[in-house]
């Protein structure tokens, strides 16, 4: 399949964002263009719950029913301080109708959402990246690089991607969901500023049978570790340890060696794993079988100065990344990506204006400046524990809710929300 000379909205990304983004397009009967530069899609993901209001989207896109078969439901968050029960909230959106989180890995989520997206018409073109974008008036032209493998060297041969060919595109619309290391967000020159510290996880499965359907929110006073169910009985820990320090100009997110999944690292094989689960959380290590695939990754907490601005949008970790435990910025990437296609498709039936998008990015940037912790933030009150009130700093990022989810979920722990 060949790259579209001209189309209405070019989707830079085919992460679960784009995906969502380009499937809310074709829904709403507008042509869309899918690329990424990749070669395929991922394999082991560090992205896997979705929140309910993740859910009624997926339900709304048909995928409801499909996504609560692959996955596992989770029906309550427990928080602890080491081995001991502090509180157990149970997650919801307010329409009710789904009262849990959904456990499901995003290679899954990516699979069912290009499934639906072909089933459309609409092919994601693989090993294609963005090389540049100029406005010009009501279109946005793009240059686009396929690339391809070739051989290289003579002592040691090996294998490197190349550009094999050129080509143009025109668009009324562009979304960049291209994770962040975003080319869209660079094409803009938008600054991509760090908002707080990055942390390191390491992130390992097993086999876990007996976890249960409950995640397990583990605080400790040096670290922050999740337990996180998976489907077919596997369970995956993501524990907080500490990495040596590399100056904020060089880290990114996720790549502390090398591409997720690809390697398995010598700090990380079995022994190192195990002796984690043994100090963290020794209710859990005697019974686990099975440690397997494990990284350790970097996560930054970092925000964009601006979510675009006319007719070039961002969504998802284009624009905002934070860290694992609450499964925040994947969620959030899914809500952007439907609000941006939905803004669109009634932008090209006239019903609105190019200013409903500059509002989408206000309202967005507004919303991660309270969730990265520049402005507003939780505030105990007098329902909260001891624990909770002493915890407070660090729990806005590890809870599994955004929006309008995250005060009713926060108010179980007796914690009010001020966005500032």
């Amino acid at each position: 399949m060949s790259l579209a000379r001209q189309t209405d909205v070019l989707v830079v990304g085919a992460g679960p964002t784009g995906l969502v983004a380009a499937l809310s397009l074709a829904g709403a009967g507008l042509s869309v263009q899918v690329i990424d530069e990749e070669w395929r899609p991922a394999g082991h993901s560090y992205a896997l719950a979705l929140h309910a209001r993740s859910l009624s989207l997926l339900d709304g896109l048909n995928l409801g029913q499909a996504a609560l078969s692959q996955g596992r439901r989770l029906e309550s968050l427990a928080l602890l301080a080491g081995d001991e029960p502090r509180a157990t909230l149970r997650p919801g959106s307010p329409d009710g109708r789904f009262p849990f989180l959904l456990s499901l890995p995003q290679n899954a989520l990516e699979t069912l959402l290009a499934g639906a997206l072909r089933a459309k018409g609409v092919e994601v073109l693989w090993s294609h990246r963005l090389a540049s974008l100029e406005s010009h008036g009501d279109t946005v032209e793009a240059t686009v690089h396929r690339l391809e493998k070739e051989s290289a060297g003579y002592a040691v041969a090996h294998t490197e991607w190349a550009i094999a060919e050129t080509l143009g595109v025109r668009a009324g619309f562009v979304i960049g969901a291209d994770g962040h290391r975003s080319l869209v967000r660079r094409a803009l020159g938008i600054p991509f500023e760090e908002a707080a510290p990055s942390q390191a996880f390491a992130i390992f499965e097993c086999n876990a049978p007996f976890a249960g359907d409950e995640q397990r929110l583990v605080l400790r006073e040096d670290s922050v570790n999740v337990l996180w169910p998976l489907p077919n009985g596997r369970a995956r820990w993501s524990m907080e340890v500490t990495a040596p320090e590399v100056s904020a100009a060089d880290r990114f997110k996720g790549r502390l060696t090398t591409l997720l999944g690809e390697r398995f690292f010598p700090q990380l094989d079995e022994a190192a794993t195990r002796a984690l689960l043994d100090q963290r959380a020794p209710w859990f290590a005697s019974r686990a079988a099975d440690v397997g695939w494990s990284v350790e990754v970097r996560f930054e907490r970092r925000l964009a100065a601006a979510f675009g601005g006319g007719r070039v949008w961002l969504a998802g970790d284009a624009a905002h990344v934070t860290g694992p435990a609450g499964m925040q910025s994947m969620n959030a990437g899914l809500a952007e990506a439907h609000e941006l296609a939905s803004s669109i498709a009634r932008i090209r039936a006239g019903k609105a204006g190019l200013d409903r998008l500059e509002a989408y990015g206000r309202e967005r940037l507004a919303e991660w400046s309270f969730l990265l912790g520049r402005r507003g933030g939780l505030r105990p009150v007098v329902a909260a524990s001891e624990f909770v009130a002493r915890n407070v700093a660090r729990l806005l990022p590890c809870l599994p809710a955004i929006g309008e989810d995250l005060p009713p979920l926060a108010a179980q722990l007796g914690l009010e929300v001020e966005r500032g």
